[in-house]
């Protein structure tokens, strides 16, 4: 265990081996990192601990640098428990490398190893063995409330309250009615991105004609087309990806010619180098039970002419992940064999227990932002009315990264404190 200070917090770093296969201890082991940050003038009492559940999937723990938003808040009360997704940052990362040593099945097997249900375990293990075994609190970034519901499915005598901050999944998952909704909503954010900047329609249409030529190379050698220029729509759902956008746009063009500028962010934005778990396992977020994801995003866009390449406004596309990727991005060709598969797959393990959950006694309090372009508010409601003791505030102050704002984490407290707090007890 290694133990520092950084501004304001006291850090103290474990490292813990866990089974491969929570279901076959025997098949191997892989290591899970946690990052334990205390108020550097509070670090040696004995405070309740909070686990932030990143968003994803593939996501690792944040790397603070200061105690602002709703860390600063958190620190006051508690322990801050920041976990690197098993598959991401220090937790046996998982990479082109790595998959490039895999046949297909195996990559596929292997991939499937690191969905919720692992996660959940995987925070159980350090809960009891690390952090002394007492419940603890949880706070779900957007995949954190995937997360935060498969944990009261698994293991809710673990957990003394639940926060979410944008990210309750539907119970009975279905990624072809997730997209259905999700086209209409970045289409309108398309909308108010053009309204918001009209002579960028000019500027993104000369981009797409000039990409259609097909000889423009990325600084990794990729060719830039024009779906991969589409696909930097994701960011439009954060408070501040319009500017992100416009400023990219700002420094295409000289003259004639793509900067060298535009070209690297491009790159930067669209090569998941440092998350491609989260485009290689996106749909699969979706598998629970019978039925296979099988490219629900790319084939939903079949039915949204508006996002053809040759349509203009060019409109940018969201949080999808479709086949082309894994052809055209040099960091996520050698999962692409893999991906394939679980597209087809049918069978997954059910991630939620719809009896437990409706007879759920963690209070859960859940951030819906009314306008989120990735987790849809209506599924998010039907899901909150199913669950035991939850509560939701929905609001349209906020886009899907409203948790860097103080006001959401504090009033996610307020609403448990409220209703007399969280469990007590062991």
């Amino acid at each position: 265990m290694t133990t520092y200070t950084i501004p304001g917090m006291r850090v103290r770093d474990h490292v813990e081996e866990v089974p491969l296969d929570w279901s076959d201890p025997g098949a191997g082991t892989i290591t899970v990192f946690a990052r334990e940050l205390a108020d550097a003038a509070r670090a040696d009492e004995d405070l309740p601990c909070l686990l932030y559940l990143q968003g994803g999937p593939g996501g690792k723990g944040p790397r603070p640098v200061g105690t602002s938003g709703w860390l600063g808040q958190a620190l006051r009360t508690h322990r801050v428990i920041l976990m690197d997704q098993r598959g991401t940052g220090r937790s046996t990362r998982i990479d082109g490398r790595r998959m490039s040593a895999l046949t297909p099945e195996q990559g596929a097997e292997h991939l499937a190893r690191f969905r919720a249900d692992s996660i959940v375990a995987d925070a159980e293990h350090l809960r009891r063995n690390v952090f002394g075994g007492r419940r603890w609190e949880t706070l779900g970034q957007s995949y954190g409330g995937f997360l935060t519901l498969t944990y009261l499915s698994k293991a809710p005598q673990g957990l003394r309250a639940c926060y979410v901050a944008g990210g309750l999944p539907a119970l009975e998952p279905d990624a072809s009615e997730v997209y259905r909704r999700t086209y209409p909503r970045v289409a309108a954010k398309n909308e108010r991105f053009y309204r918001r900047y009209p002579h960028h329609v000019e500027t993104v249409g000369r981009l797409a004609d000039r990409l259609a030529e097909g000889d423009v190379l990325l600084p990794d050698g990729d060719t830039l087309t024009v779906r991969r220029l589409q696909s930097l729509g994701i960011d439009f759902g954060m408070k501040p990806g319009y500017e992100r956008m416009h400023w990219l746009l700002d420094e295409a063009f000289e003259g004639d010619h793509l900067t060298d500028t535009f070209l690297h962010q491009v790159l930067a934005r669209s090569s998941y180098s440092d998350n491609p778990l989260f485009a290689a396992l996106q749909e699969s977020i979706y598998g629970s039970g019978p039925g296979a994801t099988a490219w629900a995003a790319e084939r939903e866009r079949g039915r949204h002419p508006g996002f053809a390449e040759t349509s203009r406004p060019l409109l940018f596309t969201g949080e999808m992940m479709y086949p082309w990727m894994f052809e055209e991005i040099r960091g996520l060709r050698p999962f692409r064999a893999a991906v394939e598969l679980l597209a087809e797959r049918a069978d997954w393990p059910p991630l939620y227990d719809l009896d437990r959950l409706a007879a759920n006694d963690v209070p859960l309090a859940a951030a819906v932002y009314f306008d989120d372009m990735y987790v849809d508010a209506g599924l998010q409601l039907d899901t909150a009315a199913r669950i035991g003791n939850a509560q939701t505030w929905v609001t349209n102050e906020y886009e899907h990264d409203g948790i860097g704002e103080e006001r959401v984490f504090a009033r996610l407290t307020e609403l448990v404190r409220d209703i007399g707090g969280g469990i007590t007890g062991e």
